[in-house]
């Protein structure tokens, strides 16, 4: 299921974004459809057969149009459309070389926040500030500008970084649609002005569309789901029971679950009549994860052992729902005809999970939704707020967690932590409004002073971020007496540890978990 079947019944005046590969390409749908709008996502190739668009968005990627097979794309279609065009880095550059201009490779990548002067306020940046914060990421530059453009706006270095080619074609360097861009929503919402009639989105339309193509996929096929207790995979479970889907909720216990989680993920499902089988495997994962410490062959092993899981218990049922997001799919550029480069792979991206999509065999219904779109979405299930305000946990666990070789004791360590960590930030009223929190270990051993002697033990890393969607995000100034009060329980109480450090990393460059 994708989203073309949802968008079924709006086949025109949506906003068609063209993929040119960007690690924030679905993002640009998430926030037009945060506007109010109908988004579709098309692959390159799927270009011009893109129905009827209201507004037309080409992406960034990560290629330079100077390359010999540069990402290209049907100009003449582009402009049979007739509608309002919105090129972003990537997308811009090939509009300036389609209208005349050229581009200049450049050595130096610019790479983070950036000013913006808009130079003439037109109607893309009506009501943006004189100067304001955005975010750029690139290395090619505009060089040569044609004739019928115009420069909307300048950096710092009054270097061009928006223009309009005619009166449809608008160009922008920078990427709107990243919290780091601070007026990002209020440009996207401008463009969107300068197109007619375009079709509305709400959340009731899309599940209703869903649960209709849920049981048109699913008929009487047994359809095996796999249930962690998170947000994601609780929301997929009560949507195939209200689909009516003929469902075996499967949660495995595979002994990287945080401390006491799977009483609480038992009691979650039963309150909300939702029957799981619980299959205890802590033994097993634990085994095939001995002495492995690359983390992309740790994600490998989770995510194939997974299916092993899965098959073993129910034997070989006909559809494999997965609570998939869309940040999973793009960070593995596991779609083939995605331009996107490889971040990591997520435990439901393995091959072996791909090869079972290419049998018709996985049903993802929320592929296409980031996880403040999920939680409204579980909203509208009944699901109730406690369970939807869950902070996310990783599929592939607490080895996520703990970088380098997972084991027994590291994992006690890291659950010691964690629970105490957690505990604070809900004593001080922090944990509902961080996005997500956790601890984890470092796999460093450091010198330190516990009873009057030396110790040599593991450092904790603890790290609490805001996001809206996982592709961006930025990390929380916790009250320094929380996280005081949280070391202090920590160097007391766990024994392993006589380290604890805070991570500040935001997310770009860094990742929110460590592997």
């Amino acid at each position: 299921m994708n989203i073309t079947d949802f968008h079924a019944l709006n086949e025109s005046n949506h906003v068609a974004v063209i993929d040119f590969g960007s690690q924030y390409t679905q993002l640009i749908v998430r926030r037009v459809r945060e506007l109010g709008y109908v988004a579709m996502l098309y692959a390159l190739e799927d270009f011009p057969n893109i129905g009827k668009p209201g507004a037309i968005i080409l992406s960034g990627g990560p290629r330079s149009t100077g390359d010999p097979d540069a990402p290209d794309l049907d100009f003449e279609a582009l402009d049979g459309f007739g509608v309002p065009v919105l090129g972003v880095c990537y997308g811009m550059q090939l509009l300036n070389l389609k209208f005349g201009g050229t581009i200049e490779a450049s050595d130096r990548r610019e790479y983070g926040p950036a000013n913006l002067f808009p130079e003439n306020c037109d109607d893309l940046y009506e009501g943006i500030s004189e100067k304001s914060q955005v975010w750029m990421s690139h290395s090619d530059t505009v060089k040569v500008i044609p004739d019928c453009a115009k420069v909307l706006a300048t950096n710092q270095h009054n270097t061009p970084v928006s223009l309009k080619w005619g009166e449809r074609f608008y160009g922008i360097q920078f990427h709107p649609e990243v919290t780091h861009s601070h007026e990002g929503m209020r440009i996207l919402h401008n463009f969107l002005l300068t197109a007619s009639n375009l079709a509305a989105f709400k959340i009731e339309d899309f599940k209703r569309e869903m649960i209709e193509g849920i049981r048109e996929r699913c008929g009487n096929k047994q359809v095996v789901c796999g249930v962690s207790g998170g947000v994601d995979s609780t929301v997929l479970a009560v949507l195939l029971k209200e689909a009516g889907a003929n469902v075996r909720a499967i949660f495995v216990d595979h002994g990287l679950m945080r401390k006491d989680e799977g009483e609480e993920v038992r009691n979650n499902f039963h309150r909300m009549g939702v029957p799981i089988e619980t299959v205890e495997c802590s033994e097993r994962f634990l085994t095939a994860l001995a002495g492995e410490g690359d983390p992309e062959k740790k994600r490998v092993i989770i995510g194939n052992l997974f299916i092993d899981v899965f098959w073993d218990t129910v034997g070989d049922a006909e559809l494999l729902a997965q609570g998939t997001l869309y940040p999973d799919v793009i960070e593995s550029a596991s779609n083939a005809k995605s331009k996107a480069s490889k971040i990591k792979t997520h435990h439901n991206r393995v091959d072996r999970i791909l090869e079972l999509q290419a049998q018709g065999k996985v049903l993802e219904p929320l592929a296409e939704l980031f996880k403040d779109e999920v939680r409204e979405l579980g909203h509208s299930l009944g699901i109730a707020p406690d369970i939807l305000g869950r902070h996310p946990f990783p599929g592939p666990g607490l080895a996520v967690r703990c970088p380098g070789e997972v084991s027994q004791d590291r994992l006690d360590i890291i659950r010691a932590c964690d629970a105490i960590f957690i505990g604070k930030l809900k004593e001080h009223g922090w944990y509902d409004k961080v996005w997500q929190a956790y601890a984890g270990l470092i796999p460093v051993k450091t010198v330190g002073v516990k009873g009057d002697e030396r110790s040599y033990e593991w450092a904790t890393n603890l790290r609490a971020v805001i996001s809206e969607d996982a592709m961006t995000a930025e990390w929380v100034d916790l009250p320094a007496e929380l996280l005081r009060e949280t070391s202090q329980q920590i160097l007391n109480e766990v024994d392993g540890i006589n380290r604890v450090l805070y991570d500040i990393s935001t997310k770009p460059p860094a990742s929110i978990e460590w592997e």
